[in-house]
């Protein structure tokens, strides 16, 4: 019976040897994804920051008539909400979509018809799942972001606010704030309020501009490209987020593989030692006998 104990713990070491080297395989692939991801998303941060600044800036001189601007009675709303395509994140996913179904019920249960645009398979079939209003859906992103895509998603959400499907687009995702720090966040998109600048905008209007071209042609190509801007930084800290949570999630299981590792292999050792003592005492015990 100790034999068949030891073979039988030789096999459960064996196959959390195996789970480890996956595991730790998965880190270093969500690290180099991570590493790249977040490169892009600090190098595109500073021109971000500067745009939205001369939007801020420019706002508060400007008489804005452009549709993006436009406060309508919200009679629609859509919620683009951004998960992964896959999972092994920990709790990337949990935290988002329970954000995410709580924002999209008060919605419901404040009589407004509400929509789900879903970046990310998890997100889709998660509401998909629970008969909710599918507006679109992207699952082939894999955490990798474009400035294609961030075009694609921004480009849908305008349409389906100019077009008078959606009086209100909203945006839940989660905020990269470090490697272990991943908050999630529910943010509006679409109108865009100029009065929500930042808090140091007020002494910028003051300053009288000079308009060249006209404003409506001025903002006619700034803020298309500001909201692109926006959705593009949006699906970058969102993607590092994710590629950070699964490397956390990785890395601290194949931590954990080893302590039990650990675990089972000093399990092993004492019952291959209370077998040699056993058959030790038969053998002293029969050389008594004789």
């Amino acid at each position: 019976m100790a034999g068949a104990g030891v073979k039988l713990l030789n096999k459960r070491i064996r196959s959390v040897r195996n789970t480890q080297q996956i595991t730790k395989a998965m880190k270093m692939v969500a690290a180099s994804k991570l590493q790249r991801s977040q490169g892009r998303m600090l190098a595109a941060r500073p021109y971000s920051r500067k745009l939205t600044e001369l939007m801020q800036q420019l706002a508060g001189q400007a008489d804005i008539g452009h549709p993006l601007f436009e406060v309508r009675h919200v009679q629609n709303r859509l919620f683009v909400i951004i998960t992964s395509d896959k999972g092994l994140c920990g709790s990337y996913n949990t935290n988002l979509l329970k954000l995410a179904h709580k924002a999209v019920d008060a919605s419901i249960a404040g009589g407004t018809p509400t929509a789900i645009y879903a970046v990310g398979r998890k997100g889709a079939d998660y509401f998909r799942k629970r008969g909710y209003t599918m507006y679109h859906a992207h699952t082939d992103f894999a955490g990798d972001m474009s400035a294609d895509r961030g075009k694609m998603v921004g480009d849908r959400c305008v349409e389906a606010f100019t077009g008078g499907s959606f009086d209100e687009v909203r945006v839940i995702y989660a905020q990269f704030q470090s490697t272990m720090t991943q908050r999630p966040v529910d943010l509006p998109l679409l109108p865009i309020a100029p009065e929500a600048a930042a808090p140091g905008a007020a002494a910028q209007k003051e300053k009288d501009y000079i308009w060249e071209p006209s404003q409506a042609e001025l903002f006619g190509v700034l803020l298309p490209l500001y909201l692109r801007n926006r959705v593009f930084m949006t699906l970058s800290e969102a993607f590092t987020s994710e590629h950070a949570a699964r490397m956390t999630s990785m890395n601290a299981a194949t931590e954990n593989a080893g302590e039990m590792i650990g675990a089972l292999t000093l399990q092993r050792n004492r019952e291959r030692q209370a077998a040699i003592t056993s058959e030790l005492l038969d053998i002293v015990g029969g050389a008594n006998g004789l």
